[in-house]
């Protein structure tokens, strides 16, 4: 099979200019890695190079394989240099995967003290249509999921960081205002903006409106807050959100926040890692910061 080190030989070759400045380069001798060329060529019946006087030439498979040389071993030096930072909880890219809309203005206040306290460590966020939530934790596309929703599975770990209620954001004159909370009929007639998310992903759905049979009279979606509740400020519409977030917008915009039932919809935010990344210190800090934003 094409191992590494045949393929560090045809590039140091053609980058050295010869059989005996590659194997000083390498620190390997020549008839090594003549030896090791041999192999390679027995096994997949073609010749890498023909001699052409005291030059080597390379052949289209040795062109070919010097394509992929040049392709592969930087992005291999590349994965050994980081795999290594990582191990040493030193340096990384913690990858977060968010399943939580409303929690990207969460994340940034946890955000930003990280990067401060770990400076050799960048950060990337997904948001759900990036990934697919659990399936990309145990496929190790992310490192950290946010969500609200924790599917437990054997190797994942989930710790809940903070508790929210999830209230519904109105006009700051809506007749609902005069109420202590609003009943699942009261938005029978009433144009509901959420998030593009599935509705049985929707805690408004799955905890308030299909409960009591409820539907309202227009669903509509907004991937942006700030567009979704200028929408409500403007009459547009009403809108579900954590009661934290509701009432950050509610000192800037002309809005109400109305509890969802007489006992509310009180909701977790988890994050969920996998158990063989307990050891790295910088996603232990990651999630202890995040308790402490909460």
């Amino acid at each position: 099979m094409v191992e590494r080190i045949h393929l560090r030989i045809i590039q140091a070759v053609e980058q050295q200019g010869s059989l005996t400045a590659a194997a000083k380069h390498l620190c390997v001798t020549q008839s090594a890695l003549s030896h090791s060329i041999r192999k390679l060529e027995d096994h997949l019946g073609t010749a890498v190079w023909l001699r052409e006087g005291r030059s080597l030439l390379l052949t289209p498979a040795g062109r070919y394989l010097l394509n992929i040389a040049n392709r592969v071993l930087p992005l291999l030096d590349h994965a050994e240099s980081k795999l290594k930072q990582i191990a040493q909880g030193e340096r990384g890219t913690l990858r977060i995967g968010m399943e939580c809309h409303p929690c990207y203005q969460w994340l940034l206040k946890v955000v930003s003290p990280f990067l401060d306290a770990w400076p050799d460590v960048d950060v990337d966020v997904k948001q759900k249509f990036q990934f697919g939530g659990v399936g990309a934790l145990l496929d190790y596309e992310i490192d950290l999921l946010v969500t609200p929703d924790p599917f437990y599975k054997t190797g994942l770990r989930f710790e809940a960081v903070f508790d929210y209620e999830q209230v519904l954001v109105v006009p700051r004159h809506h007749v609902l205002t005069e109420r202590p909370y609003a009943d699942a009929e009261d938005l029978r007639n009433e144009v509901l903006l959420t998030y593009p998310v599935a509705t049985d992903r929707l805690d408004i759905y799955t905890h308030f409106l299909s409960p009591a049979g409820v539907v309202p009279k227009r669903h509509k979606t907004s991937e942006t807050t700030d567009i979704m509740l200028q929408m409500v400020a403007c009459g547009r519409g009403v809108a579900a959100l954590p009661r934290w977030l509701a009432q950050e917008y509610c000192n800037k915009l002309p809005l109400a926040v109305v509890r969802l039932g007489a006992n509310g919809i009180a909701k977790k935010i988890y994050l969920g890692t996998r158990q063989s990344d307990e050891d790295i210190e910088y996603l232990r800090a990651f999630i202890s910061l995040a308790r402490h934003a909460s």
